[in-house]
């Protein structure tokens, strides 16, 4: 077993060619590509990242990637097999890392996609296969920062937070600047996806100092489609007018907007009660 694998070590330049030096540590010759090389020459003693390429060959580069062994970096989701797990680039040129599927979800909709990024670290087991490994919850206290102070000043903001855990109880996440986000299963209409990154609107802060999100728009933004189509027409009016209101004929509401008359009164009592329109004898108007 090469234990050394997925870390930083200090080697030997033995020999080199035309676009290459070969690194030797401990017996065992890696292939140090000159255009990866920022300190060393032939005979002298340097520092690389040694690792197996995707067709298991030695290779070192001092061009250091995000996660190594015993220490986390963000790394991009590029690839996802059902039947092993998911591979995330850390940095490489010419190897992306698995992250086993018993290190994912047990629910696959919530496995992460292509283009989601995951903390991890790297291991190396017995068979000298590299494996990264999520950071867990434990990592991510540490990694965070504490709410203090004023609490209010939070109430409200828009958060993107990245999802770290999925579990019964809610949804993990933690923002951009390292403050640790809590979404519970009421303030969520779908589920997000480990290593997702997902916009939330704070509505309190944890006794833990966390913050408490909700994915949901507040009541006065949630409107239906039938209320955005009659908002999307208004707009295109000159006046902002629509010739109808909850007195209209149905058959006529029916062929110009497509929908029915209980449809349209219960879009125009949506928007009345916003007070985003107001209505006339003539029909509605767009409130500016």
């Amino acid at each position: 077993m090469n234990k050394d694998l997925g870390s930083i070590v200090n080697g030997k330049i033995i020999d080199e060619n035309t676009g290459n030096y070969f690194f030797q540590y401990q017996g065992i010759t890696y292939q140090l590509p000159k255009s990866l090389v920022q300190k060393g020459k032939l005979g002298g003693q340097c520092e690389a990242f040694i690792y197996l390429d995707q067709k298991n060959h030695p290779k070192a580069t001092q061009i250091y990637p995000s996660a190594r062994q015993n220490r986390y970096g963000w790394a991009e989701v590029t690839e996802v097999r059902p039947e092993l797990g998911c591979f995330v680039s850390i940095g490489l040129p010419d190897k992306d890392m698995v992250v086993s599927l018993d290190d994912l979800p047990g629910e696959k909709n919530l496995w992460p996609k292509s283009g989601d990024r995951l903390l991890v670290k790297l291991i190396v087991d017995k068979k000298d296969r590299q494996w990264a490994v999520p950071a867990d919850q434990e990592v991510f206290q540490d990694l965070t920062t504490k709410i203090r102070g004023n609490k209010k000043r939070w109430m409200n903001q828009i958060k993107e937070v990245t999802v770290y855990a999925t579990k019964l109880m809610g949804t993990y996440a933690i923002t951009e600047d390292y403050y640790q986000a809590f979404i519970h299963p009421s303030e969520r209409e779908v589920e997000p996806r480990l290593g997702q990154k997902v916009k939330g609107r704070v509505i309190g802060i944890g006794q833990n100092g966390n913050l408490n999100l909700s994915l949901k728009p507040r009541s006065f933004e949630a409107i239906s489609e039938d209320a955005q189509m009659l908002l999307v027409l208004m707009d295109r009016q000159v006046d902002g007018c629509l010739p109808f209101n909850d007195k209209s004929d149905p058959k006529a509401i029916r062929q110009a907007l497509g929908i029915s008359k209980a449809q349209f009164k219960r879009a125009l009592g949506h928007l009345l009660k916003q007070k985003q329109v107001i209505q006339t004898e003539k029909g509605i108007q767009r409130v500016n």
